[in-house]
């Protein structure tokens, strides 16, 4: 009798002591699988982001480039800053004093809608791979503005220069949104002084040098 309680006693040992390692077996397997997918998914991250990070250096630089910085001028950036040095000081004509700056809503948001073609026009303008003019293009003023291949040229040579003519357009034309955006007149009259000042600068830079050091000469 004592022989079948002992053997029993034992087997029931033997079977707590085997759940217990299968327990803990099923523990250490299920942290194993945590690990394992939490491993998995920062592998995926990583790949992930690398990914993200090749298709955006490949889209900094292989988007493709369809206009020249004159059609970028003609089309979007000399029109929209027209529409600023329009929207500020007056004008005298046949019938008086012409207030120029904007009386209703759809006015203030036409300068807005300016303001934003500056800052995204800026972006556009430095976009590498753009040549100055239309292939075949030649100067209206020859003698005095070099001839637009003599542009890409100069400006492919002082690159960062040019940019940095963009970017402060671009400052202006963000300085020309809240000012659209808080109806603010003087300040529009003040950033279009400034804006004409950025633009002169840079046409002198890259567009007149030859006009420029004829000054100097003088």
């Amino acid at each position: 009798m004592r022989s079948q309680i002992a053997a029993a006693l034992c087997a029931a040992a033997l079977g707590v002591i085997a759940v217990s390692s299968l327990a803990i077996a099923q523990q250490k397997t299920a942290k194993s699988c945590v690990e394992e997918r939490q491993t998995g998914k920062a592998a995926k991250r990583a790949n992930g982001n690398a990914r993200c990070g090749a298709s955006a250096d490949r889209a900094a630089g292989d988007r493709p480039v369809y206009s020249t910085i004159k059609d970028l001028m003609e089309s979007i950036i000399d029109p929209s800053a027209d529409a600023l040095w329009g929207a500020a000081g007056t004008v005298i004509d046949k019938q008086g004093a012409q207030d120029l700056s904007p009386k209703t809503p759809e006015q203030w948001l036409d300068v807005r809608r300016a303001a934003v073609r500056i800052v995204e026009g800026a972006n556009l303008l430095m976009m590498p791979g753009r040549e100055a003019a239309p292939a075949g293009a030649r100067s209206e003023a020859p003698g005095v503005e070099l001839e637009p291949p003599e542009i890409s040229a100069l400006i492919k040579k002082k690159r960062k220069s040019f940019d940095a003519f963009a970017r402060a357009l671009q400052a202006l034309g963000v300085e020309a949104l809240r000012a659209s955006d808080a109806k603010d007149v003087p300040l529009l009259d003040d950033i279009g002084a400034r804006m004409e000042g950025v633009c002169e600068s840079c046409h002198q830079t890259f567009w007149y040098p030859l006009d420029q050091q004829a000054s100097t000469r003088n």
